[in-house]
């Protein structure tokens, strides 16, 4: 697993915390694997209600880290880390909340798309620069992102890579509350046990009336795996890549 996953089984909350500061809380591989593993022992456990994910201070998450990008690059495919967090939260059965606090970048900002409730800072900004490094949109946002805001404001975000302050992802359904900074965590936390204090199984059937049905969702990720596995053997792509790197 990864050091930089903390995980806590606390009835009623599951909690996972990304905690790589000092690169942005940048995703690996060993990252993703033990997020994995911890949305699935979180579903196993009767005894926990609500599973939150939250960042560091300033940094939710900068996306994947780009030097795995590299490599994927390299294989001509995502790694198969990445791909099954991605299919664990279409799969994911207990209501997600996350508290997000300034940059989420790439699958930082994606996978708030499978979360059923969500705290951000004013000071949060979600990015996904896809098409500019030569890539195509992860994690079920080609499906989940149109639907929720619309097919105009998702363009913007999820191929022209426009960013989303805070203010204008609550106006569009991907933020439930815009926060201070200082405050993320602790309204994130009241927003979970808010959704545990409730009848558990009436909450189960009402999340899964709400969200498309996991096949969907599941059906486009693995479109978007192998689309993007394409675009990651890409000149595009790999062009990108390289100057992002030049600029570091």
């Amino acid at each position: 697993m990864s050091e930089f996953i903390k995980v806590s089984l606390e009835a009623p909350l599951c909690l996972i915390r990304i905690a790589r500061p000092e690169k942005k809380n940048a995703l690996t591989s060993p990252m993703y694997a033990a997020m994995t593993a911890a949305l699935a022992a979180a579903n196993a456990d009767a005894a926990i209600r609500v599973i939150c994910i939250l960042g560091a201070p300033g940094m939710f998450s900068a996306g994947n880290d780009i030097q795995e990008f590299m490599t994927f690059a390299k294989g001509g495919a995502l790694g198969p880390e990445v791909v099954e967090f991605l299919k664990s939260l279409a799969t994911n059965e207990k209501p997600l909340v996350a508290g997000v606090d300034g940059i989420a970048v790439g699958i930082g900002a994606t996978l708030l798309l499978h979360c059923d409730y969500v705290v951000a800072s004013e000071r949060t900004n979600l990015s996904t620069p896809f098409a500019s490094l030569g890539l195509v949109p992860e994690a079920g946002s080609s499906l989940l992102g149109p639907r929720l805001m619309g097919h105009a404001r998702a363009f913007a975000m999820l191929a022209m890579g426009r960013p989303m302050p805070a203010r204008q992802a609550e106006v569009v359904g991907l933020v439930n509350e815009v926060v201070a900074p200082e405050e993320v965590e602790r309204q994130a936390l009241a927003a979970a046990r808010d959704i545990a204090a409730r009848p558990a199984e009436a909450m189960a059937i009402a999340r899964a009336l709400l969200r498309p049905a996991p096949a969907e969702t599941l059906a486009r990720i693995e479109r978007e795996v192998v689309l993007f596995g394409e675009r990651l053997r890409s000149d595009e792509a790999r062009a990108a890549f390289n100057a992002f790197l030049s600029r570091k």
